[in-house]
C-alpha cells in the first residue's frame, strides 16, 4: 500500500473524525444552519475524499476513479481506526470483550465504513456523477464492505444479523370482526 505522506500534512484527525461521525470539524467550508447533521457529515466526507485524490500519486481526478481507488481509500482510513479487531492467532480472537490488552490493530469499523460509503456514494451523485459510473457503488465495494463486515464478526464475537423487515399492512389481511356475546337472557 502507498503511503500519502501529503496526507500526512493535512490534518489526520480530520479523516478519522469525518468516519467516526461525531460531528467534529473539518476542513469544509461552513455551510447555513438549515443543513442536517447527516448533510454536514456527507459534505465533510466528500471534501475529505477530494482532498485524498489530490494527494494521490499521481493526482487523481474524479472521473478517473473507480472501485479499486475507493478500497484504497478505505484501507488508508483503517489507520485511524479506533475499533480493536484481533487477528486469528490473538487468544482474543472471538471474545466481544477481551480480559487483557493486546497487540492487535485497530481498525474503522464496518458500521462506519458502510455509513461512510453510503453518503460518498450519494455525494458523487449529487456533484454531477452518473449513477452507472458511481465507484462506490461498485461491486469490489460491496464485497469488501461483506469480507470486513464478516471478518470483524468473528474477530469480535459480535454478530451482524440482517434486520427483518415487517410486512406492510396493505399485503395482510384484516382479522375478522369477532361478534359481540349476546345480550343476557331476561328469564
Amino acid at each position: 500500500m502507498d503511503s500519502f505522506p501529503e496526507m500526512d500534512s493535512f490534518n489526520l484527525e480530520n479523516a478519522s473524525l469525518n468516519v467516526s461521525n461525531n460531528g467534529a470539524t473539518s476542513l469544509a467550508t461552513p455551510s447555513s444552519s438549515t443543513s442536517s447533521r447527516y448533510e454536514n457529515q456527507k459534505r465533510r466526507d466528500w471534501n475529505t475524499f477530494g482532498q485524498y485524490l489530490k494527494n494521490h500519486r499521481p493526482p487523481l481526478s474524479l472521473s478517473m476513479c473507480s472501485g479499486a481507488h475507493v478500497l484504497e481509500f478505505l484501507r488508508y482510513l483503517d489507520q485511524f481506526g479506533k475499533t480493536k479487531v484481533h487477528t486469528f492467532n490473538c487468544p482474543f480472537y472471538g471474545l466481544p470483550n477481551p480480559p487483557a490488552p493486546c497487540p492487535c490493530p485497530l481498525r474503522q469499523a464496518w458500521g462506519s465504513l458502510d455509513a461512510l460509503i453510503g453518503r460518498l456514494r450519494a455525494a458523487f451523485e449529487e456533484n454531477g456523477g452518473k449513477p452507472e459510473a458511481n465507484p462506490f457503488g461498485t461491486r469490489a465495494v460491496r464485497l469488501y464492505l461483506r469480507e470486513v463486515r464478516d471478518l470483524q464478526s468473528k474477530a469480535r464475537g459480535i454478530s451482524y444479523e440482517k434486520k427483518k423487515r415487517k410486512r406492510p399492512l396493505a399485503n395482510q389481511t384484516p382479522p375478522l370482526p369477532v361478534p359481540p356475546p349476546p345480550p343476557p337472557s331476561a328469564s
